[in-house]
């Protein structure tokens, strides 16, 4: 029986492959006396990097991550530029983003500030009465700002009654309609609102439209242009009168009296005493027509204009001792003739027709109402110019105005100026109502308002 041959001999225990065992070489271990403590595991110069690291290192080096997203790459650097503070998110050894910084100071106020102006914005007249209440306009305290009169539209019929009452506040440069029911009318021309033109007697609808336009061109012309409230020459008023009115116009201009005075047809204020504020003039009332009979058409007109207007600057000269006004003033000296002292109402310094005026100088205003008549003749049956315009009634009365006074002006009283006149003996009344008709036999008297 065959006898089966030992296997190779294994390499025994202890023994590197392939070679000998170190004692019996008669060797010693390398590693005999190595340590592995903490202290080396720290002190090592190399560390292996984990499996998971050196795959994506080498699937990284050909092909770079794509963030689905649309976000940037760590391979795409840091971003240029910085918004609300932040900055580049630096990436670690690996390529990792690193942790986001915390948010600098300034985002969260951007985002306070923004919507603060939002909320202004949506809200502006809160915000502008805010402001009103807490501070004022200039020149006026807080606590006094009035909220602007409600507009008021042309009239369509004879009121019944006075307009209300308005907060009493000193009408200013800045600010001339303050305490005025007029702040809410209508302003300038726009107030003359024509009635629909028909056909009336002899006249068609297209004729009766031209008479009305030219009524209203008249009254724009004698009552609202800049050049003839401040005192000058009505021309363009006197063109639009025919013949015999416009006789007795420039009579009235040339030598005024108390029979025939230029402002029963134009207003105009002596600029020696009297400058307009502004070219605006508040307006109420309105226009209608009717038949005339044989005659033609009349055309009715009721109007009332409020000017603003300030101290000229001889309108010192025309002051007399008095009781001086007691509202307040914020700068000036007294005018001559007035008393000074603690307490006492100091109005502001008066300057020349061409110069500036602060905000603050105190205006008064003048109101005049103007009932006239316009009649338009058959031409068929009278000699007369169907383009121009005749007076058939032509009624005023005014409020802050000297009554005695015939020159060709009107002279309104100043609060700066105390002018006690005794020939007012007449009663007070409203020159803002208009639910009545014009007394022309009205003594003298003083104003409730103006």
């Amino acid at each position: 029986m065959p006898i089966a041959e030992d296997p190779e001999p294994r390499p025994s225990e202890g023994r590197e492959p392939g070679g000998s065992d170190p004692s019996e070489a008669g060797g010693k271990d390398p590693f005999a006396d190595l340590v592995l403590d903490e202290e080396f595991v720290k002190g090592a110069t190399v560390k292996e990097q984990s499996g998971r690291t050196r795959m994506l290192t080498a699937r990284w080096r050909h092909t770079p991550p794509v963030d689905p997203g649309g976000r940037r790459s760590v391979n795409d650097g840091p971003s240029k530029g910085k918004r609300f503070g932040r900055g580049p998110r630096r990436p670690d050894a690996f390529g990792n983003p690193g942790p986001r910084r915390r948010l600098e100071w300034r985002a969260p106020l951007y985002v306070v500030l923004t919507i603060a102006v939002l909320l202004a914005a949506l809200n502006i007249d809160g915000l502008r009465s805010w402001y009103s209440e807490h501070y004022g306009d200039a020149g006026t305290p807080g606590p006094s700002a009035v909220a602007p009169a409600p507009t008021v539209a042309p009239e369509t019929a004879r009121p019944t009654a006075a307009p209300p009452s308005a907060a009493e506040q000193q009408p200013t440069v800045d600010h001339p309609w303050a305490g005025s029911p007029a702040e809410g009318w209508p302003s300038g021309a726009e107030a003359f609102v024509l009635p629909a033109a028909q056909a009336t007697g002899v006249f068609g609808a297209e004729e009766v439209a031209g008479q009305l336009q030219l009524v209203k061109d008249y009254l724009t012309a004698a009552n609202l242009d800049p050049k003839v409230t401040a005192g000058g020459r009505p021309e363009a008023a006197l063109a639009l009168l025919d013949r015999g009115d416009r006789d007795s116009a420039e009579a009235a201009l040339a030598k005024p009296s108390e029979e025939r005075n230029a402002i029963s047809y134009f207003s105009r204020f002596n600029p020696a005493e009297a400058i307009p504020v502004t070219d605006v003039v508040k307006v109420q009332g309105r226009t209608t027509f009717e038949s005339d009979g044989e005659k033609g058409v009349l055309v009715h007109t009721d109007y009332t204009f409020v000017y603003a207007i300030r101290p000229g600057p001889e309108a010192a000269k025309q002051a007399l001792p008095g009781k001086p006004s007691t509202r307040p003033s914020t700068t000036g000296e007294p005018a001559p003739g007035l008393p000074s002292g603690p307490g006492v109402a100091k109005p502001v310094a008066l300057t020349s027709v061409n110069g500036d005026v602060p905000g603050d100088t105190w205006t008064a205003r003048t109101i005049v109402r103007r009932i006239t008549d316009f009649r338009f003749y058959d031409p068929a049956r009278y000699q007369s110019n169907p383009k121009k315009i005749n007076l058939r009634r032509y009624d005023s009365e005014s409020g802050n105005s000297a009554c005695n006074v015939h020159d060709g002006y009107y002279h309104p009283q100043f609060d700066q100026f105390a002018q006690p006149d005794p020939e007012r003996t007449g009663p007070s009344l409203d020159p803002y109502d208009r639910s009545k008709d014009i007394d022309g036999e009205r003594e003298c008297g003083s104003v409730s308002r103006s």
